[in-house]
């Protein structure tokens, strides 16, 4: 893509060494006929919350049928406004979509509603339900303290992309990055909205500097806060490492899962999962045509 020649430095580096939009758009194919496991936040979630931890799930609405999940009796608007009135805050996100489109933080304080932190009256959150279809509710999940040191607004999750090994036909980690969200982002984190995104080292759970998508900015501090992001090291990395592979063993149909988990105080709870992951958050820190990522389209006939 055009924004890419400046994001990988064309002018430097050869474009043939990296991966392209196409190839990443063609690796979305590989977990065939398994993707829509992953696909739908919906199912995923009841299947991975046998093996870790994840937001419990509240209600779903298909069309406009909204259902309760396990014992909750939630079927109207009103019931999700006496569910949020109880818990105090929840999140909505789409069945499907990704990039952080359609996702909605809303909290209650004291008869006050906000949703992404501005406050708003009850009938504009019933309006901008109602309009969004195939949603669904879970808990909010509250992150670790190294997280709302840097950037409190927003979920701090990590993709975590663990690839099949062919030789040995076992999941290894080949890649993280912890994504923080900005002034400019609202209550999300993704790179797709200009949050910043931070390389880690898979050995040590150390955060390189911070860049983005939208511009070639250089974070080594968080722009808001004004609190380190280089050098700062994720609390219990080998645990949440060991945690999100052992959960991947029980996905032995899938040869690739792009992870997003949010480090807890406690550990670390799954926010979702992916059938692929965008290239680019990858190759901001170098090309992968002949890297792991590059290695492994090949073994799948993803690229020759």
């Amino acid at each position: 893509m055009v924004d890419q020649v400046a994001l990988y430095d064309f002018k430097h580096n050869d474009k043939k060494q990296y991966l392209s939009e196409f190839d990443w758009i063609r690796s979305r194919q590989i977990n065939e006929p398994y993707n829509s496991l992953l696909d739908n936040k919906v199912v995923f979630a009841e299947l991975v919350r046998d093996y870790c931890p994840t937001p419990e799930l509240y209600a779903v609405k298909k069309g406009s049928r909204i259902t309760g999940m396990g014992s909750r009796h939630l079927d109207c608007m009103d019931d999700v406004f006496a569910l949020l009135r109880r818990e105090g805050a929840f999140v909505v996100k789409p069945v499907r979509d990704g990039k952080g489109g359609g996702v909605h933080i809303v909290k209650y304080n004291d008869g006050v509603i906000t949703d992404d932190g501005r406050e708003c009256t009850p009938d504009e959150l019933r309006c901008t339900l109602e309009k969004q279809h195939d949603w669904f509710i879970c808990a909010l999940a509250h992150q670790a303290d190294y997280l709302n040191e840097i950037y409190a607004e927003s979920a701090n999750t990590i993709r975590m992309i663990v690839l099949r090994d062919t030789p040995e036909r076992e999941f290894e980690l080949a890649f993280a990055v912890q994504r923080i969200g900005a002034g400019w982002t609202g209550s999300v984190d993704n790179g797709s909205k200009g949050g910043l995104i931070a390389n880690v080292n898979i050995a040590t759970g150390e955060l390189s500097e911070a860049r983005t998508l939208h511009d070639l900015m250089v974070y080594n501090v968080h722009p808001d806060s004004g609190h380190p992001i280089k050098g700062v090291v994720i609390p219990n990395w080998e645990s949440i490492k060991k945690g999100v592979l052992e959960a991947s063993s029980h996905f032995p149909y899938l040869d690739i899962i792009a992870w997003d988990i949010l480090p807890t105080p406690d550990g670390f709870t799954v926010i979702e999962a992916n059938s692929s992951s965008g290239v680019n958050i990858i190759q901001l820190w170098g090309p992968q045509r002949y890297g792991r990522l590059g290695q492994f389209y090949r073994d799948h006939g993803i690229i020759k």
